[in-house]
């Protein structure tokens, strides 16, 4: 028989084993199901990167800021409690206003990336370092169309260049860190997580932010967006004005090409098919026999320009580029303005319900040619919440109409827009407007012009099947 010393021993060690070695894991723990919880603290990342982080100072004559700021502060100015007095003039008159930014260095030559609205129409820039030195800066390039702007400092010592990280490596709920001038307050560190990506806030036509919940106010535009890694996710842009714990910032994937081009040439140079394009609804995707509703339909290819040059045609639904897949307008958009001009791009698309890949060779994109055509094209069509084509060979014989028949056809149709609620459908041919013929898409944009904005629009127009009907837009 054991003697009680010894098992009370045993029992010693044995409980000593168990506090010393490591606790067995929970049932449904798996292996890579690990998750990283709050980090205990941030000092170590903010001393890392904050050396890398400059406060920016400008003195511009006020234009109204880049699009991202028009979009969520219009004319309100979100500085104006911080300057006090001084602002207080003529708001009808153009004057001169202090403004105020961040902005973080990439590189020991002295180039630092902010956004465009933090320096535009700027006459005066300083940059000061988190060292407390402060240096003239001069403009490299700007980009209006992401607000993405590079300046650059010279004669600086021991600069601390930041690095770039991987923005689609990001997912929805990892842990990043501001760091910025909120209102001057320089050096300023906040906290967070991703909350979404890919979120659109009509800023532009290359719309892709992250969304965060790390605290960002005016005076952070410019500022970079750090992972647990100490690298620049993105480029802190903006804040809605009336929310709190929403703030976006621009991903630097997309960002890194337009920085290697400003800092080269100083402007951006993207890419341009030449067409005009939309969504696929899911009545559209079924009538084109789309699955997924993924693609995007073009509405016009452009005589002379490269889509059509290549032999890309109205009804044509893009599905892919490069063997990239193509699910909606704007990431179409994205995809052809990254690539460069010159590049010959294989397009895949479906046509009468068969796949077929040509070869476009990319044009410049310019944009003051582009806002011509908007304005020219037909954008009463927009307004009223549908998209008009003309009968060609292809929609004459999927419509039932004649080939040479005139009218504006029905494209596409918004179903919130005002054409849905009057009851139009893809399909219809419009042939008069408030009983004047219509021959063309162009016609009806130009009888829409004349009249004023609050008389309603009647329509007589032929539907497939159905033969004529009358129906009325209101106002």
């Amino acid at each position: 028989m054991m003697r009680p010393a010894i098992r009370f021993t045993l029992a010693l060690v044995c409980v000593v084993a168990l506090l010393l070695g490591a606790p067995p894991a929970p049932a449904h723990a798996r292996e890579g199901d690990a998750v990283q919880m709050i980090p205990s603290d941030f000092s170590g990342l903010a001393s890392q990167v904050r050396p890398g982080v400059v406060n920016i100072r400008t003195v511009k004559t006020i234009k109204g800021g880049g699009p991202v700021f028009r979009h969520f502060f219009g004319d309100r100015d979100p500085f104006r409690d911080f300057f006090g007095p001084f602002m207080e003039q003529d708001p009808h008159r153009e004057f001169k206003q202090p403004s105020l930014g961040s902005g973080f260095i990439i590189d020991r030559e002295g180039y630092i990336v902010t956004n465009n609205h933090v320096v535009e129409d700027a006459d005066n820039i300083k940059v000061r370092l988190a060292n407390e030195k402060e240096y003239e800066a001069k403009i490299v390039g700007r980009d209006s169309n992401t607000d993405l702007a590079l300046i650059k400092i010279d004669d600086a010592d021991d600069l601390v260049p930041l690095t770039l990280g991987d923005s689609d490596a990001l997912r929805v709920g990892t842990w990043v860190m501001a760091v910025g001038s909120p209102f001057g307050l320089e050096q300023t560190v906040t906290a967070g997580i991703v909350s979404a990506k890919g979120r659109i806030i009509g800023s532009g036509p290359y719309d892709d932010f992250i969304q965060t919940d790390a605290s960002i106010n005016p005076g952070n535009s410019g500022g970079p967006l750090i992972n647990l890694n100490g690298e620049v996710v993105g480029i802190n842009t903006a804040i809605v004005a009336s929310g709190q714990g929403i703030g976006f910032a621009i991903p630097i994937n997309m960002a890194k090409g337009i920085i290697d081009q400003l800092k080269e040439s100083g402007t951006v140079t993207r890419g341009w098919l030449g067409v005009g394009i939309q969504n696929l609804t899911p009545e559209l995707a079924e009538y084109y026999g789309v699955q997924d509703a993924k693609g995007v339909l073009v509405v016009k290819a452009y005589p002379e320009d490269p889509a059509a040059k290549a032999g890309i045609r109205e009804n044509d639904i893009i599905v892919a580029v490069e063997d990239q897949p193509v699910e909606d307008s704007r990431e179409l958009s994205r995809l052809i303005a990254g690539l460069p001009v010159g590049d010959k791009v294989k397009v895949r698309l479906i046509r009468d319900g068969k796949t077929k890949t040509v070869t476009v060779t990319l044009a410049k994109r310019e944009d003051e040619k582009l806002a011509q055509r908007e304005i020219s094209g037909g954008g009463d069509g927009d307004r009223l919440g549908m998209r008009l084509g003309s009968v060609d060979e292809a929609t004459a014989r999927r419509f039932g109409f004649d080939r040479n028949e005139s009218g504006a056809l029905v494209m596409g149709v918004d179903p919130d827009g005002k054409a849905a609620k009057a009851g139009i459908r893809p399909g219809d041919l419009v042939k008069e407007l408030n009983h004047k013929p219509v021959a063309s898409p162009q016609e009806f944009a130009d009888g829409v012009g004349e009249l004023d904005e609050n008389t309603p629009l009647e329509l007589l127009i032929k539907r497939p099947g159905a033969g004529y009907l009358a129906l009325k837009i209101e106002p």
